[in-house]
């Protein structure tokens, strides 16, 4: 493939990606006041990383089952206050002792 045929795509990649950054500075030039949208503002990253991040982890094994296991466990250890790696530790050792599981059956 040469440069002449992936320029264009990185021109407008270079673009939209500018837009989304630079297009709310200056839209919002005020500080927003509002203590609802300020809220809202506030968790759209974790809304964001949460959407991104489920859907891959509950098909990452290939099993749905081992892959809820998993996910149950981190949820439970995250909830409780665990750090992230005793959380991501334990995930991966239920993962692995429910498909050894599934195996035996």
């Amino acid at each position: 493939m040469s440069w002449s045929a992936v320029l264009p795509y990185l021109i407008v990649m270079a673009a939209v990606t500018y837009l989304i950054r630079m297009l709310p500075l200056t839209v919002f030039r005020r500080e927003i006041r509002n203590r609802y949208i300020r809220s809202f503002l506030t968790y759209i990253p974790y809304a964001v990383l949460g959407a991104m991040t489920f859907p891959e982890a509950m098909y990452s094994t290939g099993d749905l089952r081992t892959a809820a296991a998993g996910v149950a466990v981190a949820v439970i250890l995250a909830w409780r206050g665990k750090n992230m790696v005793t959380v991501a530790l334990a995930a991966c050792l239920t993962v692995a002792a429910a498909q050894g599981l599934l195996m035996l059956l």
